[in-house]
């Protein structure tokens, strides 16, 4: 059974790790289109698969790509650096090269016999229309309009959205089979009741056509005053607008009014135009920055901080004017919009035409019996989520009708109607089982904090956002004509390689381990608490080298290594106090040994004995000689007050997890230690050092401590290296990675010692593992040797000093000419001549070697 807080730190890394979130551009958009992979594949020059990655959510990418409100861009990650990704633009690149109707999905499920109608076919109505011919069910869209597309057909200018482009992307639903009745009008031509009965289901995607003018003012009725809906609709129809005049005034600041600032120059006849907003700076204006920015380009005359005062009429009923005061507030100290003018500053803006664009509603005259219901801004009520009405459980409703009031959005309600209407016709729960963070936009939990940008993502340098190109504005007024262009190859590929290509890997990116075993530490451990550790395959947790790279790397310090030490134990404690691994038979077996008396041997001082040399296995197995000058240089420097203890400390069985015969093995190496009556333990190895400072009596100090604080290089090594013709790097072992005085001792000793050194790539509290950690090589030995390649390939010499025998060895594995320091502070001047391979003379007539060598000094 694994300890409560073990069971409490999964919970909490199931909950809260990253590694599954979606980037926050994919969060935000309603269709949780794949930005990051199809922005990642233009980058690539692979257009053609990217458009395929964007058809897979939106059937509209060419429509998209131009006139989208891009909520992706506004939680982009690159955004908080310099500028967000263009998103739109290259989506729009995306479609406009590499699109191909021969390549459209247009299967379908066998057919239902269900019949659904839609009232409306903008993006809402078209997309639910989409998604449920695709479910089998008939489907037929009722357009008031003598032309698809809704409002995007006739609310916005073709300047920003050439009608062919709609009209080329609507075909997908006639190859589907969706029946579309033109200049159909509900409750006029068809009765809204008789069309219920007809069909098994309707929804209702109106969107919101009736414009609204402030009926508050004077000679709000006269000629030339026009709502934004009837305006454009007019343009979109005509490209003109009967009864206009020459000097045209905006009532409004956001993206409408800008379409008929933009769209009123384009019309013959019309001179001036002037917008007309309360707010007192372009950087708070409703509208997007980019229209803003056409807008003035093209000589909208925007006046800022002011409000409508009155309209002026002529004796024939014509506007002559209209006069402006200025707004001094526009939200009262509780945030609620309410105005504040100033009374004494009004002036008059001489115009012929004034155009409201403070809002647009809903024209729902055909429901004439008034049972659907509906909210008090005129949307139809219905669930928040799944989009039925509260009044009628055959009516749903999605667009700007419902709630949504960009494209983007619309067509998510459009996909969510439908779903709820396929689940309605197959009698099932229209809501179980359903994610609201699957199917709306939302927050994602992701967010790599800046100073883990280097880790991860390259963001050496600020690179701008590219711009699309466009027509000189001294000519594009002088038509419909489409202002932007798309992105060229260059321009595309150069933009999507600034995406971060945003995720939180970073332990994945860093642990061979779990990417063996998972895709992200949450998935993992969501496992574990489903099925219970006992029910897991036992290598996994086996196969965790102990380095703690994963929790460095974690922007939320999650404790990974923890949990797979604690099942450890939980697979031994239900395996008679072994490790149930055959793997570890040879290594419970060594370390009986080297804890016994035939290897073991201990020296006590004649008089008082302050340090003792616990010098471990792994030197003694290797560096014999060493350990005898080790015990000889203390004693020199300290007198007679050294002793030393041969003798496995046995945190190898610790390790895997044999608490209680790690217990009885160290309750030996204690005894010995404390027989001794010393102070101060002194160790040549990283996990000695980490063993006795956690579980000894004694206070603890790694021999390179030692010599930086008190005694010194043997006196004959000082500046022996000088004449090397070597260049060290330093691989610092990763149990004692937080124990910074080591890291800076060992640099210590070799500028004594007169050799060079480099700095190899994570070092240091940052240093790898070797590959030995977690005695993975029993199990494992084909991640251990990759994990050994990959800490070679972060030297930058081929000489390498350690200061622990295992990663010594494993230093030699991975092809370096890898020695031990004591080689060092031990040893004649090393050379490149030296080289050679040392691991060969490695083993127990070693140990029995340092055994007898210390013997010698015993009373």
């Amino acid at each position: 059974m694994l300890k409560k807080d073990i069971i409490d730190n999964m919970q909490n890394i199931v909950e809260n790790c990253m590694g599954d979130s979606k980037p926050a551009c994919q969060s935000a958009c309603p269709m949780h289109t794949d930005i990051k992979k199809y922005v990642r594949l233009i980058g690539e020059g692979n257009g053609e698969e990217a458009i395929s990655v964007i058809r897979e959510k939106l059937f509209l990418p060419k429509i998209l790509g131009r006139i989208c409100a891009h909520p992706c861009e506004s939680g982009c990650r690159r955004g908080d650096e310099d500028n967000p990704i263009s998103v739109a633009n290259l989506k729009r690149y995306a479609a406009d090269n590499f699109d191909n109707h021969e390549k459209w999905d247009i299967s379908k499920k066998a057919e239902t016999g269900k019949k659904i109608a839609v009232i409306g076919s903008g993006p809402a109505g078209a997309q639910a229309a989409t998604d449920l011919a695709r479910k089998g069910h008939s489907v037929t869209i009722y357009e008031k309009l003598d032309v698809v597309g809704g409002m995007m057909r006739v609310g916005i200018p073709e300047y920003r959205l050439p009608r062919h482009i709609i009209d080329e992307e609507y075909s997908l639903l006639e190859k589907l089979g969706v029946e579309i009745k033109l200049g159909v009008e509900i409750g006029v031509d068809i009765e809204f009741e008789t069309l219920k009965k007809e069909n098994d289901a309707v929804i209702l995607a109106v969107g919101k056509h009736v414009g609204r003018v402030d009926r508050r003012l004077e000679n709000y009725d006269a000629e030339g005053i026009y709502s934004a809906a009837e305006y454009l609709k007019e343009i979109s129809l005509i490209k003109d607008v009967r009864g206009a005049g020459k000097k045209v005034a905006v009532i409004g600041g956001g993206d409408v009014a800008m379409d008929c600032a933009r769209a009123s120059l384009r019309i013959e006849g019309v001179e001036e135009v002037y917008a007309v907003c309360l707010e007192s700076t372009y950087e708070i204006m409703a509208s997007s920055t980019h229209e803003i920015k056409g807008a003035l380009t093209e000589g909208v005359k925007i006046n800022l901080a002011v409000g409508t005062n009155k309209i002026i009429a002529d004796k024939d009923g014509r506007v002559s004017g209209l006069e402006v005061k200025e707004c001094v507030s526009i939200f009262d100290e509780d945030k609620r919009f309410n105005p504040k003018f100033n009374e004494e500053n009004k002036r008059i803006l001489d115009v012929d035409t004034v155009i409201f664009a403070i809002g647009q509603g809903v024209d729902s005259s055909f429901d004439k019996e008034d049972r659907i219901a509906k909210k008090g801004n005129g949307t139809f009520e219905t669930d928040e989520f799944t989009l039925q009405s509260v009044s009628d459980e055959k009516v749903f409703a999605a667009g700007d009708c419902a709630s949504s009031f960009v494209v983007i959005g619309a067509m998510s309600e459009g996909r969510r109607a439908a779903t709820s209407v396929d689940r309605f016709l197959k009698k099932q729960s229209i809501s179980e089982g359903r994610i609201k963070e699957e199917e709306m936009s939302c927050e994602t939990k992701l967010y790599i904090p800046t100073e883990y940008l280097s880790e991860g993502w390259d963001l050496a340098e600020k690179v701008e956002r590219v711009s699309v190109n466009e027509l000189n504005p001294l000519e594009r007024i002088k038509s419909f004509d489409e202002v932007e262009f798309s992105f060229t190859k260059e321009q595309a590929e150069n933009e999507a390689n600034r995406c971060l290509q945003c995720e939180c890997k970073l332990c994945m990116k860093e642990c061979m381990m779990m990417g063996e075993y998972t895709s992200c530490p949450k998935e993992l451990f969501e496992e574990y608490l489903e099925k219970g550790y006992e029910n897991m395959d036992m290598n996994i947790a086996y196969s965790c080298n102990e380095c703690s790279q994963c929790t460095i790397k974690c922007p939320n310090d999650f404790k990974i290594r923890e949990n797979f030490m604690d099942m450890r134990k939980g697979y031994v404690k239900t395996n008679d106090g072994l490790s149930p691994l055959s793997g570890h038979d040879a290594l419970d077996d060594g370390q009986e040994l080297e804890c016994s008396k035939k290897y073991s041997v201990t020296i006590k001082s004649e008089k008082k004995t302050k340090y003792v040399l616990v010098p471990g296995c792994t030197v003694s197995a290797s560096l014999p000689e060493h350990i005898e000058n080790t015990l000889l240089h203390m004693k020199e420097v300290l007198g007679e007050e050294v002793g030393a203890v041969l003798q496995c400390c046995a945190k190898p069985t610790l390790i895997i997890g044999e608490e209680e015969l790690f217990e009885e093995r160290f309750s030996r190496v204690q005894n010995e230690i404390d027989s001794t009556g010393a102070e101060i333990i002194v160790t040549l190895c990283p996990s000695c050092y980490m063993t006795y400072d956690e579980c000894a009596t004694q206070e603890v100090i790694s021999y390179w401590d030692l010599m930086k604080e008190k005694i010194g290089v043997p006196k004959e090594q000082k500046k022996v290296g000088e004449p090397s013709d070597v260049i060290f790097n330093i691989h610092d072992a990763c149990p004692t990675r937080n124990i910074g005085s080591h890291h800076e001792s060992v640099r210590w000793i070799l500028e004594e010692l007169g050799y060079n050194y480099e700095e190899m790539n994570n070092i240091k509290e940052n240093t790898r593992c070797c590959g030995v950690g977690g005695m993975l090589g029993c199990i494992n030995e084909n991640l251990y040797k990759d994990i050994v390649d990959r800490r070679v390939n972060d030297a930058t010499q081929d000489h390498i000093i350690s200061y622990c025998g295992s990663c010594r060895g494993s230093m030699e594995l991975g092809g370096l000419d890898s020695l031990h320091i004591l080689d060092l502070i031990h040893g004649d001047c090393y050379m490149k001549r030296d080289a050679k391979k040392r691991s060969g003379n490695y083993g127990f007539h070693n140990r029995l070697d340092a055994k007898k060598r210390l013997k010698k000094y015993t009373n």
